[in-house]
């Protein structure tokens, strides 16, 4: 399955080659957020740090901890610097993006959790981050579960809505929401803006 996700996001970047770095965004809020923190690719202080931090945990972590990629590990860090939440809530089986969401964020209040957030406090703004791809009903359920406690000022992040047929589906779904404001498509994650100030786009980035 992973190798088959790897060639699937080859060809998703050779379609989306046209949607790169911000080519063609006129939206202010939209070309920042891809300028400088989807594409930054300056050396964060953090990220040796990080890469120590995973390097001596990996050892005792159970398979598919390294889920993944770095690329995608170092882009939740950035997510989270940039949206400085005060509740994460990291919603799918335990992996190394833990580490960076906190780094990103290390005075938020961090939450893992299966399937479910009923028994987390979430206090805002929050950044949510559900990867359980494999089960789209889940995800719509968890989503549907959190729309009505967040902000303006907080983020969903859904993994894999390129990686099938159904996430594809549910991801479509999901932008029209009443609730969402500006979304980006990112293939292997989905972002989820909720501020209604400013006018609803969806944008694909080739990232």
């Amino acid at each position: 399955m992973k190798y088959s996700i790897r060639i699937k996001h080859l060809i998703a970047r050779f379609r989306r080659f046209q949607h790169r770095r911000g080519y063609g965004v006129h939206s202010p809020f939209a070309f920042d957020l891809i300028t400088y923190v989807i594409y930054e690719h300056s050396p964060y202080y953090a990220y040796k740090e990080l890469q120590e931090k995973e390097n001596k945990l990996k050892i005792n972590q159970p398979r598919g901890w390294l889920n993944e990629p770095l690329h995608l590990r170092r882009l939740l860090f950035r997510l989270s610097n940039y949206v400085q939440p005060c509740t994460i809530v990291d919603i799918g089986q335990p992996s190394a993006s833990s580490l960076y969401l906190q780094g990103g964020s290390q005075k938020a209040n961090y939450h893992a959790v299966l399937h479910t957030t009923s028994d987390v406090s979430i206090t805002l703004p929050a950044l949510i981050y559900i990867h359980c791809w494999q089960k789209p009903d889940l995800v719509e359920s968890i989503f549907d579960s959190i729309i009505e406690k967040i902000d303006s000022h907080s983020l969903i992040v859904i993994q894999g809505i390129g990686y099938s047929k159904e996430m594809r589906i549910l991801w479509e779904r999901l932008q029209e929401n009443e609730h969402a404001g500006i979304t980006f498509d990112l293939y292997d994650l989905g972002l989820l803006f909720f501020d209604k100030s400013k006018i609803k786009q969806h944008y694909i980035v080739n990232f």
